[in-house]
């Protein structure tokens, strides 16, 4: 059912957003990669896509933050890769400050990447999934969407506008037979962020990196397991196929039932 579609991914050059192109790539989505990395990943990652999975793989550099240049990743994923059929709102940025310390430049760059660039690529892509009669959208969520953590007001607040916002268009697109729109929220997962704050908790500590990730995960998640990004990536292309079509504005954990603890 997907193969020949495109499927643009915001935030993929790594963790939750790599594993959702490689797992829509195994279903034959022609993959459009944003994000930022060394060039020399960002042209591993990319033709490994075409090379693994025998599709057409491309790659836009778009700062989310300038409306300008989503613009551009849009239109250039169409005329190189293909019009949007998969639009996975991935990107994010996060900060770490209690509220009254939060730094108002800090606040905005996490409304621009988090959020209202989620808002700007569903404008300029749904239209063309209505003419063509099939879209798949799926915003990034988390956990945090749902419950709270201090000092990460920014990702909480964005975090619960992506499954609001995914309700909002659900609720537009009602009526299409072949559109849905949803929100996945994730527990802890094995990301290059999450990696990196664990060697910072390791070297804080004066810790080994192993005994560093079991804190930090089991601070996060009662299971003390990561979710890897395999897993929801797998997720995403289910939320894409013909099997999902009925499932629509809705919100999905993939927590290891952290949601719902004690």
């Amino acid at each position: 059912m997907l193969k020949g579609k495109t499927a643009l991914i915001t935030g993929s050059i790594g963790g939750i957003g790599y594993g959702a192109a490689q797992a829509l790539a195994k279903q034959g989505c022609n993959i459009m990669l944003n994000g930022f990395a060394d060039a020399d990943e960002i042209e591993a990652k990319r033709a490994a896509l075409e090379s693994d999975f025998g599709v057409k793989a491309g790659y836009h550099g778009a700062d989310l933050r300038q409306v300008a240049e989503i613009e551009d990743l849009v239109a250039t994923t169409a005329s190189t890769v293909g019009p949007v059929d998969i639009l996975v709102n991935n990107a994010v940025v996060r900060h770490f400050a209690p509220i009254e310390a939060f730094k108002t430049e800090d606040w905005q760059e996490s409304l621009d990447v988090n959020l209202t660039a989620g808002f700007h690529l569903i404008r300029l892509t749904l239209g063309g999934m209505r003419e063509r009669g099939f879209g798949r959208i799926v915003n990034l969520a988390s956990s945090l969407g749902i419950m709270a953590m201090p000092d990460r007001i920014d990702y909480i607040v964005t975090k619960t506008a992506l499954m609001g916002l995914a309700r909002g268009i659900a609720i537009e697109t009602q009526q299409e037979p072949n559109i849905t729109v949803n929100a996945i929220c994730p527990g802890a997962v094995r990301t290059p962020a999450a990696e990196k704050r664990i060697r910072a908790l390791a070297e804080s500590k004066g810790v080994s990196v192993e005994e560093a990730e079991r804190e930090f995960v089991a601070g996060r998640q009662p299971s003390a397991r990561f979710i890897e990004p395999e897993r929801v990536g797998e997720l995403i292309a289910f939320l894409c196929s013909d099997a999902a079509k009925e499932i629509t504005g809705t919100s999905i954990p993939i927590d290891d039932a952290w949601t719902i603890s004690p």
